[in-house]
């Protein structure tokens, strides 16, 4: 037989074997039990068995079930909140982002997109995780013991700026974020944001009978302040002074108005203007500031600081002259001063217009330097001098020899300057041959208000700035006539001038066809201008350069790079690019590039490789703080003891000053301290 089968006969016999073993033995179990029972009985004495009487003690058995508890009866582990977190117990159906947004406030993150991001992280949570479920508790990580407080970081009013300009809305979004850390990462060391444009929107909490319901966009503002003193940032906070759209549609009354109808007067059809002389006016944009200076900022800037420039000039009535009758409303007139010319509206008065750069609102620091851009009857943008004919006669315009912006020669400005330097104005008219107007100007609502901001702004420790338009450095008496901007007045008021001299809007002048295609030639007429018009005032020329492809075809990093270097040649102190969408590509691309160029100097006759050569050692050598005595002197850019461009002691593009390193350090969670106070 095979071994399987010897096998299976083995088995089974076992198991008969088995089977009856048991059966005797159960059997055998039974006999004993009974005769042990039995024999028990035999013993005992009659009588002496008694009823069985129910007891409670008496033990019975009873069935016996086991269960095994349900898993989801069963309650989890509680979690510990460790310092800096928070436990959260979910209610069903609730979603993450929902949560952040109700947190954010409370925490050290910015917005509640960046909160969501750091709640999935903290409990280990997939990126596209929403839903949670009932009862489900989750950590809320950044919980902050008090609310930030923030505190200026001081510089010198010659510190070199690098900045980029960004919208309210932006600033407070994630996008605006990554757009400031990548500015930093390039080179930058500063950001313009705004806390009020010029449609009267406050993108920030802030509590004024003039301000009434409005869309926030910078939900904290001393929490933004610390992120960009973390990322070693100038925090520069615009604020559009007297156009204010939101303002005047809420309170006509404070609108310039209109001597024809009683109300409210319109610029081109357009309700935006404040009167700049309307003292409630003026003392809700100082309040605004002097808040924001509190909360943190390094500089407050002014914009949008003059009067309009546009529409029916004859029409418009303003509070100052009420007060004095004497003075007149600036006609379109001859100036016996030379200027004589009518007022004609030219790009050197628009910044260009949100969101799309086409369209140009009036241009200033939203856009640019210039703002006599009116609408077209098509629904398009268009200036005064797009409108008027072609001529090849460039004088001839409105019969116009010498419009707005155009440019006047050299040594009449001088001229014009040096009697202003020996008190010779036109205003005072004691010594000037010119016919000086009576009463109070536009001028001088615009310098005394200037006067009463920098008493407020100036003791928290903030600089103060000032945009102006970039045409205003031909100091023509017409241009300061309407938009009451007097370069060497406002220089008294404020630390930093910032001239919106973008090459596009200096249309018709110099008789260039495009003169968005010379950005060399406009950037340097200009800031020789302004440096001037403001010698010996001590105030610092920062100017508006331009970041966008407005009328121009040559746009791009090669043509931001033009403008640093004629800036900065000419005595330029850092810059502010601008580009209403925001969109700084050419900027990103242009600023290493710069970086890397900046301390290289090749000899004009050196070869093909010994350029190549030093231009490697250059971008080895160089680095953003680099070169810390430019900013201690206080160079005023240009030439330093006759030394050459792309060398240390003049850098070709900047000079790369930084935020002191030290300062920047804190924490974000500060000791408790009365709000507001630093």
């Amino acid at each position: 037989m095979r071994l399987t089968s010897v096998r299976v006969i083995t088995a089974i016999s076992c198991l008969f074997f088995g089977a009856a073993a048991w059966r005797v033995g159960s059997r055998a179990s039974s006999g004993f039990i009974a005769q042990a029972q039995t024999d028990q009985i035999g013993t005992i004495k009659p009588g002496a068995i008694k009823p069985a009487v129910a007891s409670s003690a008496v033990a019975t058995l009873k069935p016996v079930s086991a269960s095994i508890p349900n898993a989801a009866s069963i309650p989890e582990p509680k979690l510990v909140a460790a310092p800096g977190t928070e436990i959260y117990t979910a209610k069903r159906g609730e979603a993450i982002p929902t949560i952040a947004r109700r947190y954010r406030d409370r925490t050290s993150y910015l917005t509640s997109s960046e909160l969501a991001d750091a709640i999935r992280a903290a409990n280990h949570k997939s990126d596209t995780s929403n839903i949670l479920k009932a009862n489900e508790q989750i950590i809320i990580p950044g919980i902050l013991s008090a609310p930030v407080t923030e505190k200026a970081i001081p510089v010198a009013k010659d510190f070199e700026v690098r900045a980029i300009y960004l919208t309210g809305m932006m600033a407070g979004s994630d996008h605006g974020l990554r757009t400031i850390r990548h500015w930093r990462e390039v080179g930058g060391n500063a950001v313009v944001f705004d806390i009020k444009d010029s449609d009267g929107s406050v993108s920030i909490p802030f509590d004024h009978p003039l301000v009434g319901k409005h869309n926030i966009y910078i939900h904290d503002l001393p929490k933004f302040l610390h992120f960009l003193h973390q990322q070693n940032m100038h925090a520069i906070a615009r604020i559009a002074i007297f156009r204010d759209e939101r303002l005047v549609t809420d309170h006509p009354e404070l609108a310039v108005q209109s001597r024809r109808t009683h109300q409210a007067w319109r610029e081109n059809g357009k309700l935006v203007w404040t009167d700049p002389s309307q003292p409630k006016v003026q003392d809700y944009n100082i309040a605004l500031a002097k808040y924001v200076a509190q909360q943190g900022a390094d500089e407050i800037q002014f914009d949008y600081v003059r009067f309009p420039a546009e529409g029916d000039q004859k029409d418009a009535a303003f509070v100052f002259q009420n007060e004095k009758p004497e003075a007149k409303q600036p006609e379109a007139q001859q100036d016996s001063c030379g200027d004589d010319a009518a007022h004609v509206g030219t790009d050197a008065f628009v910044r260009p217009a949100k969101p799309v750069l086409s369209a140009v609102e009036g241009a200033e620091p939203s856009g640019t330097g210039t703002d006599a851009v009116t609408a077209s009857s098509s629904g398009g943008t268009s200036t005064a001098a797009e409108s008027a004919p072609a001529s090849s006669n460039p004088t001839s315009a409105g019969s116009n020899p010498s419009p707005v912006g155009t440019a006047d020669n050299s040594p009449a400005l001088k001229r014009r300057v040096a009697d202003k330097k020996r008190n010779q104005s036109r205003r005072d008219g004691t010594k000037s041959a010119c016919h000086a107007p009576r009463g109070p100007q536009r001028a001088d609502v615009i310098a005394a208000f200037l006067k009463k901001a920098y008493a407020e702004i100036h003791p928290t420790g903030a600089l103060f700035s000032l945009d102006v338009f970039g045409v205003m450095a031909w100091q023509r008496q017409v241009d300061l006539s309407h938009t009451g901007q007097d370069i060497v007045q406002m220089a008294r008021y404020c630390d930093v001038l910032s001239p919106m001299i973008y090459p596009s809007h200096f249309f018709g002048m110099d008789n260039i066809a495009h003169p968005g295609d010379e950005p060399a030639h406009f950037i340097g007429e200009s800031m020789d201008r302004f440096e001037l018009v403001t010698k010996g005032s001590g105030v610092v020329i920062r100017p508006w350069l331009q970041a966008f492809h407005w009328r121009t075809k040559t746009y791009s990093p090669e043509y931001i790079k033009v403008q640093v270097e004629t800036a900065r040649s000419k005595g330029g102190i850092g810059f502010l690019f601008w580009n209403a969408g925001n969109d700084y590509s050419k900027p990103f691309t242009a600023m290493p590039e710069m970086k890397a160029a900046n301390y290289t100097q090749v000899p004009k006759d050196a070869s093909p490789a010994a350029a190549k050569d030093a231009s490697k050692d250059g971008a080895k050598d160089n680095s953003t703080d680099a070169p810390k005595d430019g900013a201690k002197d206080g160079v005023n850019g240009g030439s330093k003891d006759g030394a050459k461009d792309g060398t240390r002691d003049n850098p070709k593009y900047f000079r790369g000053d930084e935020l002191p390193i030290a300062t920047t350090q804190a924490a974000l969670t500060p000791a408790a301290a009365p709000s507001g106070t630093h």
